[in-house]
C-alpha cells in the first residue's frame, strides 16, 4: 500500500543541496514553514500563470495544513517545472514518469537574490566564528513551531496571532483562550473528555481496528505494513491481550503503557484516567516505516463472547474503546464469516461508538475461506446484524476481502472472487489513503463537535446548579436531580433549543455527577458561552480563509 503521497525520488536527491538553499531563503520567518504569504513572493518567478500556480499549491499542500515543508516545497518545485515545460499541472503527475527526471526550474532573478543575500551574510559574520547557516552546503533542520510550548507556559498571556503559521496552530491557540476555559470552568475534563494537549492536535491520524478474536485484525495491520511490527501474535486463540498503538519510531521497540502515557510528545495522557489496571494492558509498539510515518494503527484486544464474558476485564474496556473512537480519524470494525453474532460486549462496544459514525468502516476479513454462494448468504447475514446493533437507518459499508498473505483467492468463485476481491480492497485502501489528506479536515470537525459538546456541558451542569435550594436539602435535591436527570437534560434541550443528539450517555452522567457536590459548581457564563459561539462563528472560519490556497 503507497500512502507516501509526496514523491522521493533520486532526481530530488540529486538537488536536495539547491533546494534546501530555496527553501530557506523562501521561507523567510526560518521557523521550517513555507506559507501562503511568502508562496505567492516565491512562486511569481515562476511566471506562471494564477490557475497553474493555485494546481500547484493544491497538490502540495495535500494535507491542507496552510503551509509546505521541505519535502513539500521540493515536490511544490517539481511541478513548477513540469509547468514550465509544457505539462497541465495535475495530481497525476506525482505517479508520472516524466517527475523522475525533472530538473529545478527557472525562477526568474532568484540568483541574483541569493548571491546578494550570501554576500551580506559573508560580510556580516566575516569576524566571528560562526558558522553560514544559509549557504547550499548546510542542511537546516526545521524549527519547532512556535505553538509548541504554548501549552507549557505558566504565563496567562494570550497567545498572539503572528505566532499561529497553520491551520492546527491556530485551534491550538482558539482552544488556550476561548474553548478551555469554558470546560475548565464546568469539569467537562472530569465528565466527558481529558483536557487536551500539545500532542492532540500535533498527533498522526490513527486507524482503530475492532473485533472478536481471531478476525484477522493484526493480520490487517501486518498486510498494510508487509511485515510483523514489534509485539505481534496471531493465532486462532484470543492472542492480542491488549491495546497496541503501532507507529513510527528510529527503531523497532516496544514501550510500555504507563511510560507511554507521561510522555509530553504522545498524544495518549488522557489513558492515565483508566488507571494502572489498564496501563498495563497497553503498550507502544515502534518501528522505522514509511506508512507509519502518515498513519499510526491502533489494534485492541478482541472482543469476548459466549462464556468468555463472565470473565470480567479489569478495566473498563468500553470507556477506552471510545476514548480512541474519540481520537482516530476511521474505524474498522472486522468481522469472521464463521463468527457473525455480535456479543454482548460488541454490542457495548460498537454502542460506545455513537456519534463517530462517519468513521466507521465494516470489513468481512477471511472471505477467502467460503464459496461465492455462502458469501452471498453471509454478506445477507452480517447486514442484518449489523442494522440491528447500529440502530441506523442507512446501510454501513461493507468491505469484502481478505488480508492474509498467505493466502489465495482461488476459492472465492475462481476468476470472479478474485476480481471481486481487488476491487473491495481497492475501494478499502482508497479509505485508507485518504486519510491523511482528510487529518487536517478532521481535526477541525473534532474540535467543533468538542465545542458544542463542552457548551452543552455546561448548560447541563449550570441548570443543575440553578435547581439547588439556597439553604437547607441539598443532598436530597442532588439525590432527586440524578434520579430524574432524563427529565433535566429535556428542560435544558427545550430551554435553549439544542439537539437531542448532541446530548451525553444520561447513565455514564449519572455516574460521574454522583461523586461531585452539584452546589459547588459555577453558575451559567454567558460570556464564555457567547466567547465559544464567536470562535464556531467568526473565528474557525476566518483561521481557514487565512490558511487556504493563497491563489484562491
Amino acid at each position: 500500500m503507497e500512502l507516501d503521497i509526496i514523491p522521493v525520488n533520486s532526481c530530488s536527491r540529486e538537488y536536495e543541496n539547491l533546494y534546501q538553499e530555496w527553501f530557506n531563503y523562501a521561507d523567510a520567518d526560518g521557523d521550517g514553514r513555507f506559507t501562503g504569504n511568502e508562496a505567492i513572493k516565491f512562486f511569481a518567478m515562476s511566471n506562471l500563470s494564477r490557475q497553474e500556480l493555485k494546481q500547484v499549491w493544491a497538490i502540495a499542500d495535500s494535507k491542507r495544513e496552510g503551509y509546505l515543508g521541505l519535502r513539500e516545497f521540493i515536490t511544490a518545485m517539481q511541478l513548477v517545472s513540469l509547468g514550465q515545460g509544457g505539462y497541465t499541472v495535475t495530481h497525476d503527475l506525482l505517479t508520472s514518469d516524466a517527475i523522475k527526471h525533472v530538473k529545478p526550474p527557472m525562477m526568474e532573478g532568484l540568483e541574483e537574490l541569493l548571491a546578494v543575500r550570501n554576500s551580506f551574510i559573508l560580510i556580516l559574520f566575516s569576524n566571528l566564528e560562526i558558522p553560514n547557516l544559509l549557504t547550499s552546503n548546510h542542511t537546516v533542520s526545521p524549527q519547532p513551531s512556535p505553538a509548541s510550548n504554548w501549552f507549557s507556559a505558566k504565563s496567562a498571556k494570550k497567545v498572539p496571532a503572528s505566532s499561529v503559521t497553520s491551520v492546527i496552530d491556530g485551534l491550538k491557540r482558539l482552544y488556550l483562550q476561548k474553548l478551555k476555559p469554558l470546560e475548565v470552568a464546568y469539569r467537562y475534563n472530569d465528565f466527558v473528555s481529558p483536557l487536551l494537549t500539545n500532542s492532540d492536535f500535533d498527533a498522526k491520524p490513527m486507524v482503530l481496528l475492532l473485533g472478536q478474536y481471531s478476525t484477522g485484525k493484526t493480520t490487517f495491520i501486518k498486510h498494510m505494513l508487509k511485515s510483523n511490527y514489534p509485539g505481534a501474535h496471531i493465532g486462532p486463540e484470543p492472542t492480542t491481550d491488549r491495546f497496541v498503538v503501532v507507529m513510527s519510531g528510529p527503531d523497532e521497540r516496544s514501550i510500555p503503557g504507563n511510560t507511554i502515557a507521561v510522555q509530553a510528545d504522545m498524544p495518549f495522557s488522557g489513558l492515565t484516567t483508566f488507571g494502572t489496571s489498564f496501563l498495563s494492558k497497553f503498550e507502544c509498539s515502534q518501528m522505522p516505516h514509511p506508512l507509519l510515518e502518515h498513519i499510526t494503527f491502533v489494534d485492541s484486544p478482541g472482543v469476548l463472547s459466549g462464556e468468555k464474558q463472565r470473565t470480567h476485564r479489569q478495566y473498563d474496556f468500553t470507556g477506552v474503546t471510545s476514548w480512541f473512537a474519540a481520537k482516530c480519524d476511521l474505524i474498522l470494525l472486522l468481522f469472521d464469516p464463521h463468527k457473525l453474532d455480535v456479543s454482548d460486549e460488541f454490542k457495548r462496544v460498537i454502542s460506545s461508538l455513537r456519534g463517530h459514525d462517519d468513521k466507521i468502516r465494516v470489513v468481512l476479513n477471511k472471505a477467502d475461506q467460503v464459496d461465492t454462494q455462502q458469501l452471498m448468504r453471509i454478506y445477507g447475514a452480517l447486514m442484518w446484524s449489523l442494522g440491528k446493533v447500529l440502530n441506523v437507518p442507512e446501510v454501513s459499508r461493507v468491505y469484502i476481502g481478505s488480508f492474509n498473505d498467505n493466502t489465495t483467492n482461488d476459492s472465492v468463485g475462481g476468476p470472479l472472487g478474485n476480481e471481486l476481491f481487488q476491487k473491495e480492497q481497492d475501494d478499502l485502501l482508497s479509505d485508507l489513503k485518504d486519510i491523511p489528506k482528510k487529518a487536517c479536515d478532521r481535526k477541525i470537525n473534532e474540535f467543533v463537535k468538542r465545542a458544542r459538546a463542552a457548551q452543552i456541558h455546561a448548560y447541563i451542569i449550570s441548570h443543575l446548579k440553578k435547581q439547588m435550594p439556597t439553604m437547607i436539602g441539598k443532598a436530597k435535591a442532588q439525590q432527586k436531580l440524578i434520579d430524574n436527570l432524563d427529565a433535566e437534560f429535556i428542560k435544558v434541550q427545550r430551554e435553549f433549543h439544542l439537539p437531542p443528539g448532541d446530548f451525553p450517555n444520561v447513565e455514564h452522567f449519572k455516574e460521574t455527577l454522583s461523586g461531585y457536590n452539584i452546589d459547588k459548581f459555577e453558575k451559567l457564563n454567558k460570556k464564555m458561552i457567547q466567547t465559544v459561539d464567536d470562535m464556531l462563528a467568526h473565528d474557525i472560519p476566518n483561521l481557514l480563509k487565512t490558511f487556504r490556497n493563497p491563489y484562491g
